[in-house]
Parts: structure tokens; C-alpha cells; sequence
């Protein structure tokens, strides 16, 4: 008897935290209209989407660096080791970066060389 108390005592609470989270959930903050228009589109586009901005964002943390370690050499007021850090994220990035592209092109082929 002990146990199964115990075990309808533990799903009592469960259903109440899931009421009590249910019941927070509130949609204020949500932008339907952005939800639907991207799920509208196709696929590809937002795939695209997604490439091509975080390639940008590679991009802009290159340049952040660059940028930086030019101001360390002209003498600027900014510490070795926040350079340093800049230039290791946009380097981490990079990487990243190209492993995912290394992947998908893997999937790729993998799908093209399949047969039909």
C-alpha cells in the first residue's frame, strides 16, 4: 500500500506542476505572424535563411578581431588577452563552421549516391 500511495502522490504532483506550467504559459511576446510566414516558406528558403545569416555572423566576429588586433599593433588601449579572445571565437567559428558544411555535404552525397 506504501508504494502505491507513494506513486499516486508522486503523479498528483506531476499533474499539478504541468497544470501550474500550463496555466504560466502565457502567448503575450509571441509574434504569430513571423511564425507563419516562416513556415510558409519552403524548406530551402529557410534553410537558406539560416545559412546565410550565420555565415554573416562568422563573418562579423572575423572582422571584430581583425579589427581589434589592428588596434593592438597601432598601440590602441585594448588588452592582449581581449584580443586574443576575439580572435580564438572567430576562429572557433570558422571551424564550426565548416564542419557543418563538411557534414552536409557528406548527407549530400550520401543521398545522391543512394539508389533509386
Amino acid at each position: 500500500m506504501e508504494i502505491s500511495n507513494g506513486a499516486e502522490s508522486l503523479l498528483s504532483q506531476i499533474r499539478e506542476l504541468q497544470n501550474k506550467i500550463e496555466t504560466s504559459k502565457s502567448p503575450v511576446g509571441l509574434d504569430v505572424t513571423n511564425d507563419s510566414e516562416e513556415l510558409s516558406q519552403p524548406f530551402s528558403a529557410q534553410l537558406g535563411k539560416a545559412i546565410s545569416g550565420s555565415i554573416s555572423e562568422v563573418n562579423n566576429l572575423q572582422n571584430i578581431a581583425t579589427e581589434s588586433q589592428n588596434q593592438f599593433q597601432m598601440g590602441g588601449d585594448i588588452p592582449l588577452t581581449e584580443v586574443v579572445m576575439k580572435m580564438q571565437k572567430a576562429s572557433l567559428a570558422f571551424e564550426a563552421t565548416v564542419q557543418v558544411r563538411n557534414k552536409v555535404l557528406s548527407a549530400y552525397q550520401d543521398v545522391m549516391n543512394m539508389p533509386v
